[in-house]
């Protein structure tokens, strides 16, 4: 197999903004395809704002009638999986003739259309969405704006440039939920992350020689000023540093060594290329669901069964 190219985009969105954060992913997607990238990961929620330092005015026990204001710009933001939106982003895959992993903010489009995903979603070279993923466990804050998902979306692609697949920042701490994507056989593991401590770095390269895998690490770079000044709720972040997300994004090998990066202080695009053959040398010694596993002693089962939050059965009708 050929050496894959990949593409990592550390930069922000233009901030609840959707239209304008769509328009910038598309260049970014150009930009990359330009360098040969085969495949272009973007970090989490990038479409159109991880709403970092802001509270939507909720303390425990009592929500300010602003803070809905500040979620109902939030809303106005997100997109729906499918949509035209959505179809601008398989257009700019297909032009690009890449492989597009992006995180957006998902708004439920099937139910209430009220509630929000944080979601990876995938499309081909051909431009069509091959799949998506939503978080299964928001973190702490990230509970009052997001949904869970369920097991339906623990997506692995078996794509001709290697399997595919991965989770969202601190669902990447859930060892059942890595083991899941290692018993897909993900070889290249995408980690869309707003973390940009040391220790995420760290965790990066811990999947990486768990899982035998190549892991892409993406974060945003982010400054207070790239804020909208009319958002409502933009005081709250008058004590917030004027970096407010440093980036960190980086590219690991299968046995946990550093490709590219960490890039921090500044956007722009990590590439490196990858020899698929490095996850099978890999797994010469260790394979966490394979000769390394123990299931005679240890069991893991994974409900992969979507879980509407409403079930709608009709009576069959007797027959006249």
């Amino acid at each position: 197999m050929k050496p894959v190219k990949v593409a990592v985009v550390q930069a922000a969105p233009v901030l609840f903004n959707k239209e304008e954060s769509i328009a910038k992913a598309c260049k970014l997607i150009k930009e990359a395809s330009n360098n040969n990238a085969d495949l272009v990961l973007f970090p989490e929620a990038y479409i159109s704002v991880y709403p970092r330092g802001l509270t939507f005015g909720t303390i425990v026990g009592h929500r300010k009638p602003e803070g809905r204001k500040t979620w109902e710009q939030y809303w106005e933001s997100s997109i729906e999986v499918p949509s035209p939106d959505t179809d601008i982003l398989g257009e700019a895959a297909r032009e690009a003739g890449v492989y597009l992993a992006i995180g957006v903010t998902e708004r439920d489009s099937e139910f209430s259309h009220g509630t929000l995903y944080c979601t990876i979603l995938y499309f081909g070279p051909d431009g069509k969405l091959l799949g998506k993923h939503r978080k299964l466990k928001p973190t702490a804050g990230e509970r009052l704006i997001w949904g869970e998902g369920d097991g339906s979306t623990l997506t692995v692609l078996d794509t001709e440039i290697g399997k595919i697949g991965g989770l969202i920042c601190w669902e990447n701490y859930m060892p059942l939920a890595r083991t899941a994507m290692y018993g897909k056989g993900v070889e290249i593991y995408l980690a869309p992350t707003a973390d940009s401590r040391d220790t995420w770095h760290a965790t990066l390269q811990h999947i990486a020689c768990e899982g035998r895998c190549f892991v892409l690490g993406c974060n945003q770079y982010v400054t207070k000023d790239m804020y909208p000044k009319d958002l409502v709720g933009i005081e709250e972040l008058d004590d917030q540093p004027d970096e407010m997300c440093r980036g960190g994004s980086s590219i690991i090998s299968p046995l946990g060594q550093v490709i590219a990066g960490p890039l921090y202080g500044e956007e722009g695009i990590l590439y490196a290329e990858l020899d698929l053959a490095e996850v099978a040398r890999g797994k010469f010694d260790f394979d966490a669901v394979g000769h390394y596993a123990r299931p005679d002693v240890f069991r893991f089962e994974v409900n992969e069964n979507p879980i509407p939050p409403v079930l709608y059965e009709k009576t069959p009708k007797k027959p006249e």
